[in-house]
């Protein structure tokens, strides 16, 4: 069993993912690089060849018997996850039921399973960070939507139902009636930031806290070569929420500013 601190952050084989395991192994952590193909092997060696600590393991957060795999994993090896980075998400072109189904699956089901799955290692005081987007904002749902999402009794069984009626309603050409936006990224955001309130809300009793952050618009495959932030910052803002000791829990940050739902 190790006795350092350990992160393990989801997607991460480049871009933002990759540069928040840099930027964590430098502050001393032992950290878990996840990626669904040996990419993220790759990546691994290479933080590893600049004498980081840095380890890879397979992950596809949208595979629930990957994520089974994992955990196996880590309780074989008894290691405690310290800090855990739900980093994995896609972006995906074209709106249909399909594409909202997908991108609900990784971008939020994914980062719920993940965590629930891990949950047993992390230890009282943990930080857990799902990485967001100001695309999930909640102006972009209707105020019937938004009062259901705020409610502070909102239930994880409740909040699945509405992702998975998000798809329903799309596959129905129903959506937008619904108070939906024609957006699977944003609403996959929407749920992502709830999921947060909802887990801060229920880990509080352990001193667990649950953030979100949005890194900005990044400069990386996603975010495209004219975003204004660079991948360092972005990843900044996401290590700075990882790596707080007595800090805040249930909060939508970026840069340690706290934005608005």
């Amino acid at each position: 069993m190790t006795t350092a601190r350990t992160a393990l952050v989801t997607g991460a084989n480049r871009g933002i993912g990759l540069e928040v395991c840099r930027q964590l192994a430098r502050r001393g952590l032992r950290v878990i690089l996840t990626s669904r193909t040996d990419a993220g092997a790759d990546a691994a060696r290479g933080l590893a060849a600049e004498g980081l600590a840095v380890a890879f393991r397979r992950l596809d957060v949208a595979d629930a018997k990957s994520v089974a795999e994992l955990e196996r994993g880590i309780a074989r090896h008894r290691e405690r996850i310290d800090v855990l980075v739900n980093n994995a998400g896609i972006s995906m072109r074209g709106f249909d039921a399909e594409v909202a189904r997908r991108t609900l699956d990784v971008n939020f089901f994914g980062a719920m399973h993940v965590t629930d799955a891990l949950l047993p290692h992390v230890p009282d005081g943990g930080n857990v960070v799902m990485v967001s987007s100001g695309m999930g904002e909640l102006s972009c749902v209707s105020e019937s939507l938004r009062a259901k999402l705020l409610d502070p009794r909102i239930t994880r069984d409740e909040l699945a139902a509405l992702m998975n009626g998000f798809v329903e309603a799309v596959a129905r050409g129903e959506h937008a009636k619904a108070g939906w936006p024609s957006s699977a990224y944003s609403v996959s955001k929407v749920g992502l930031n709830t999921l947060v309130r909802i887990l801060a809300r229920d880990l509080a009793p352990r001193g667990i806290r649950v953030n979100a952050v949005c890194p900005g618009w990044v400069r990386t495959a996603m975010g495209g070569h004219a975003a204004p932030r660079s991948v360092e910052q972005g990843a900044a803002s996401i290590v700075w929420a990882a790596t707080t000791e007595k800090g805040p829990t249930g909060g939508f940050f970026r840069d340690g500013v706290a934005l608005g739902w």
